[in-house]
């Protein structure tokens, strides 16, 4: 194939390639335009050099050069060895070789370096199993971990504070067990996605003293009763994991939802120092606890009843209200706001869905929470609710919002969205994903000309936010325009620690924006920039590569003004100057 035209073969496998008449004029035009295309990006490279540039590729600190080499020949040199010597030894307590003279902290990027280019082999992971590891995660080579591998960190890493097995579907119970009984150091656990079951949990309770955040997610044989047993150790009859700070138990079975969220409510008594719980039976345990119908009996296995916790936590029945130490809380309705924050009002993230119709307080009860900085809403109705119902929560929390993320608001006021971000000097995070309702009355065009957007619509600025990132669905009505341009302006320009950026799907001509913020000091700390499915031209683009500041990574993904070739001279100007950035489009 050759220039579109179809090769056809003759008798005798001949090949037949000939132009046909007409041909010759699309060829000339096809090689003026590449010419005239090669000439655009000697011109846009020449503009470049004029600007700053993106970073250049950074010279690797001697330690990296020193560890990557080591992985470049780890399996020809030692692992080879260890293969053919040791591997299938596992009577001796630790080998002596090369890598004992390493810190602990070098082993683990060593594995971490060998895990994220896949050249983590078995021997090499017996080889780095060193008595001073501190941290291990097998997480990058699950198939590698097996029930001889679980017993050899037993045996040579009882120092091992941080322990990730997720994914290590292939250690047994049993092994789980000896893990938990045989590293008493441990304050970091993860277990997810692992055959982690009530034997496994009873092991982590009684001897995991010092644990301060576990993950069990995904663990399909971990049952209600298995739950308790972190909270409490029936045989001993003392408590379990008193340090826990941190349990996630996302995507559990629940075959007895009724169980379940009385498990997680014992959980909630048992573990004083409780900050997260990530369970989608959280609130329900709440309300449990809250309503104090608790079952008086004891449990039939030696566990305290509800009520016994509950007392001695300080709660009894009709006595004070309970207080725990939750700090994160996930996926709270509008309407139990109130119960939630009489028992949580330490709480520093809260996200909360809310229905079509407010509930008579309303978001008003977050204004409630002293300590609260990170904020979710989510329209979980068939309607999204107006942007402007945030003002007032915004306007309340003022300086202390430090990162806001709206889903599935309807931006129905245009000036809704610039007082929202004004309302908020001291955010670090802002993500929103907007419903822009439909203008019938408007079929403007946008201007051809690029306007000068006003900047001085954040007269307090947002000097410390670092990423932003904003989605809307469907175009954006002609009253709303000049106000985004203007908003999208004054963040840029503003906004002087961004890092990460994201605008997509935004139907808006973006060129002059960038250019407003360039023209500034703006950008100038971006690292990550995402553009998808936006209107962005690729002369704004040349401009961005032009600009100075540590750029990494820049998402084009379905950008409808942005075509292969293009793409091509992006990646042609990054290779010949040699930049340290990714760019991705298709």
């Amino acid at each position: 194939m050759r220039n579109g035209q179809s090769e056809a073969k003759g008798k005798g496998g001949t090949s037949y390639g000939g132009a046909r008449p007409g041909e010759e004029d699309e060829e000339e035009k096809e090689r003026e335009e590449e010419a005239a295309r090669r000439d655009g990006i000697n011109r846009d490279e020449t503009r470049l050099g004029a600007f700053g540039m993106p970073q250049r590729r950074a010279v690797p600190r001697l330690t990296t050069l020193c560890l990557q080499n080591l992985a470049q020949h780890m399996q020809s040199l030692w692992a080879k060895d260890y293969s053919e010597n040791y591997l299938d030894e596992y009577e001796f307590r630790f080998v002596v070789g090369p890598f004992n003279d390493l810190a602990g902290e070098l082993v683990q990027e060593l594995l971490e370096l060998l895990g994220t280019s896949r050249r983590l082999s078995r021997a090499a992971l017996h080889l780095l199993l060193l008595p001073h590891l501190r941290q291990l995660s097998l997480r990058p080579c699950p198939t590698l971990a097996n029930n001889a591998l679980g017993h050899l960190i037993v045996t040579r890493c009882q120092g091992l504070s941080v322990l990730d097995l997720g994914g290590c579907g292939r250690l047994s119970p049993s092994v789980l067990v000896d893990l938990a009984e045989g590293l008493p150091r441990l304050t970091r656990l993860g277990l997810a996605h692992t055959q982690t079951n009530i034997q496994v949990l009873s092991a982590v309770g009684s001897c995991c003293h010092n644990l301060r955040e576990l993950d069990v997610s995904g663990c399909k044989k971990v049952t209600p009763r298995g739950l308790r047993h972190l909270g409490y150790d029936p045989l001993a009859q003392t408590p379990g994991c008193p340090a826990l700070h941190v349990l996630l138990a996302h995507d559990l079975e629940h075959t007895e939802d009724g169980d379940m969220v009385a498990a997680v409510a014992f959980l909630l008594l048992a573990l004083p120092c409780l900050e997260v719980l990530a369970h989608s039976a959280l609130m329900d345990a709440l309300q449990l606890l809250h309503s104090q119908q608790l079952d008086g009996t004891k449990d039939s296995e030696g566990f305290p009843s509800l009520e016994e916790l509950m007392r001695s936590r300080g709660a009894a029945l009709e006595g004070p209200p309970l207080i725990l130490p939750l700090q994160q809380l996930e996926y709270v309705a509008e309407d139990a706001l109130g119960t939630v924050h009489a028992m949580c009002p330490q709480a520093k993230e809260v996200s909360v869905w809310l229905e079509d119709s407010p509930s008579p307080s309303g978001l008003r009860e977050l204004l409630g929470w002293k300590c609260l900085s990170r904020v979710t809403l989510g329209c979980s109705g068939l309607h999204g609710r107006p942007l402007a119902e945030v003002l007032p929560l915004a306007q309340g929390l003022g300086a202390r919002l430090h990162t806001l993320t709206l889903h599935g608001f309807s931006w129905q006021d245009p000036l809704s969205l610039p007082t929202l971000l004004a309302s908020c000097p001291a955010l670090q995070s802002f993500s929103a994903v907007l419903e822009v309702p439909p203008d019938p009355q408007s079929q403007e065009e946008p201007p051809a000309s690029s306007p000068r957007w006003a900047t001085d619509l954040l007269p307090r600025g947002l000097h410390q936010l670092q990423s932003f990132s904003l989605m809307l669905s469907g175009p954006v009505p002609a009253a709303h325009q000049p106000v985004l341009g203007s908003t999208l302006a004054s963040v840029l320009c503003k906004a002087l620690q961004l890092q990460t950026l994201r605008l997509l799907s935004v139907p808006f001509p973006l060129d002059s924006v960038l250019e407003s913020a360039l023209a500034g000091p703006g950008l100038r700390e971006l690292r990550s920039l995402s553009l998808a499915e936006s209107c962005v031209s690729a002369g704004a683009v040349w401009q961005l590569l032009g600009s100075d500041g540590p750029l990494r990574r820049l998402d084009l993904s379905r950008c409808p003004d942005i075509y292969r070739r293009d793409y091509d001279g992006f990646l042609q100007a990054v290779r010949k100057q040699r930049l340290d950035l990714d760019i991705t489009w298709e």
